[in-house]
């Protein structure tokens, strides 16, 4: 397995492009089915997310919405603890069928705290899309609704996750050694 450098931490392949994208098509395809006569709104998390958004989106057959906002809980390998919202959410989601796009769901955080801002805007459905899920992690009781990938807790990069800022661009997971 090729080991690559990302900042003083050595990582080494964990998911293969290949792999990733016949999960993407596979979560898409239960997505399709559904959400089949409806135009759900996906409401994608930045930064990690937006590589595994935009392919899960590309994959989609139904008609769909997606809109973009930015939280934060994370700083180098460790969760800060606190959740950030630097870009916010302009949509209405009254009466509409929401998914939320992750890339990642480790210990609950982020999603626990932002799920009750959605909620009191009352969507129709709320539910919940992760590439990847680390139940072992978890704090909050969460249950994503659409997983890609159920992960050990180990720490993560590329395929739009980072570390400190580095890494996203790879095509494929890499799993730190």
């Amino acid at each position: 397995m090729p080991v690559i450098k990302v900042h003083d931490k050595s990582f080494e392949t964990y998911l293969s492009e290949e792999t990733i994208q016949q999960r993407v098509k596979e979560l898409a395809d239960a997505i399709n089915a559904d959400y089949a006569g409806k135009r759900p709104l996906f409401i994608a998390i930045l930064n990690g997310s937006f590589m595994f958004a935009a392919d899960l989106f590309k994959c989609l057959t139904i008609e769909a919405e997606i809109c973009f906002i930015k939280l934060a809980s994370y700083k180098g390998m460790k969760s800060s603890g606190n959740v950030v919202t630097s870009i916010g959410l302009e949509d209405d989601l009254f009466d509409k069928e929401v998914i939320i796009v992750e890339d990642i769901v480790d210990t609950g955080k982020t999603l626990h705290n932002f799920l009750p801002k959605l909620g009191h805007q009352q969507p129709r459905s709320l539910r919940i899309a992760t590439l990847l899920h680390k139940s072992e992690a978890t704090v909050y009781p969460l249950k994503p609704d659409y997983v890609g990938f159920d992960i050990p807790n180990k720490f993560v990069v590329g395929y739009g996750l980072d570390y400190n800022g580095l890494g996203r661009n790879l095509k494929e997971i890499y799993q730190v050694i």
